[in-house]
């Protein structure tokens, strides 16, 4: 860890979707800032994604402000095609990304400024993005019996993509797209899939369009505005009627079964007496937001979320929350990037300290030209 404490403007936590747009609005701003970023390497939680996820199955990908994506191959995986595009991205517009390091803890550090903790050392800023997403936080329903399972369980965080199923039972637990993505692909390999969702999944026959699209933001938005943890804009919109969802519908792989009420050594069951044997349960159940780090802050309202305005919090001003609840799709993020952007520039606007101090975008201990973490070093290049 180096030591020493730097001053920058805004500090933006986290370099997926959110964060890059994020990043460069503040640098068409002229405001100086920093990404601090956990991942080993370009792509946000894309670089994460099983395999057989390809880019031509990845559902609605916006291209970040100023730089298209063009002539990816459908076929290619989104990890790499996602990772590769973030890269260039970053590198085209010298976005000044640090990683990898985890920032343990953001708090007020007095006189209006507050002190982000990280593995790396100390930044002390006006304002902070953050811009952490949700894959860091994957949800695991809790049941009856779950610690006497025999079986393999894990997560769509840990999903390796269908062959290792081969042969296998499966029970897949979630109604949203990633569990629909599963078993069809799982099916193919599989001994037997079971679907089991809390409600029944409303597929979405026909176009959505943008009034839709509001409709659907409105509803997330309705949420964060009273404090209360944010749902994903995908969970109100439905389940889109494809080729392949069809499919699945007529061969019976969709054929979801209501929750079961515990789990047994060897598979689940229900209180009717009906019971599924099992080698592996499948948690597609979703993510919580990332934002453990501002505790310190004491932003959440008794509800359990944090209340933001826009993408303001409400209890700080100096804290703008990206890519969280109404703002957690591509679009979403990338205007949201630029309206922090511009709420900020007003914040320190107001207090005088836009280009008012000489800063860097790292420790003053660890400037080295050398440094191979700095992109203003070094290119950023994905490995």
């Amino acid at each position: 860890m180096v030591r020493g404490t730097a001053d920058v403007d805004v500090v933006v936590v986290g370099a997926g979707q959110a964060g890059l747009s994020s990043a460069y609005h503040l640098a068409r701003a002229g405001i100086e800032y920093v990404v601090l970023d956990h991942a080993p390497r370009p792509g946000g939680a894309w670089q994460f994604r099983w395999p057989s996820l390809t880019y031509g199955k990845v559902h609605g990908m916006h291209a970040l402000p100023g730089m298209e994506l063009t002539g990816a191959d459908p076929r290619r995986a989104s990890s790499e095609v996602i990772g590769e595009y973030f890269a260039a991205y970053e590198e085209r517009f010298a976005l000044r990304v640090r990683r990898p390091l985890d920032v343990t803890a953001v708090r007020d550090g007095g006189e209006g400024r507050l002190r982000v903790e990280s593995s790396a050392g100390i930044w002390s800023a006006r304002a902070l993005i953050n811009a952490t997403g949700t894959w860091d936080r994957p949800f695991w329903p809790r049941y009856a019996g779950q610690e006497t399972f025999r079986g393999r369980q894990l997560h769509t965080a840990n999903y390796p993509g269908p062959g290792e199923f081969a042969g296998a039972r499966v029970v897949v637990v979630g109604g949203g797209t990633s569990a629909v993505q599963h078993l069809l692909e799982i099916a193919e390999v599989a001994a037997g899939t079971t679907w089991v969702t809390r409600r029944p999944p409303v597929f979405r026959d026909g176009d959505f369009g943008e009034a839709e699209g509001r409709a659907a933001v409105a509803r997330v938005d309705e949420r964060v505005r009273r404090g209360l943890p944010p749902q994903s804009v995908v969970s109100v919109t439905g389940l889109p009627l494809n080729e392949a969802v069809r499919a699945g519908l007529a061969s019976g792989v969709l054929d979801r079964q209501p929750m079961f009420d515990r789990i047994t050594p060897t598979g689940v069951a229900w209180a009717d007496g009906r019971r599924v044997e099992a080698d592996v349960i499948l948690w597609a159940t979703g993510f919580r937001a990332a934002i453990d780090h501002l505790a310190p802050l004491h932003l959440r309202e008794s509800g359990g979320g944090i209340r933001v305005e826009g993408t303001r919090a409400v209890r700080d001003e100096r804290i703008h929350l990206v890519g969280y609840g109404p703002s957690a799709s591509t679009i979403g993020a990338n205007r949201a990037g630029g309206a922090a952007v511009r709420e900020i520039r007003r914040l320190l606007a107001g207090t005088g300290d836009v280009n008012r101090r000489k800063v860097t975008d790292r420790p003053a201990s660890s400037r080295r030209p050398d440094s191979a973490t700095s992109p203003s070093a070094q290119p950023v290049r994905q490995t």
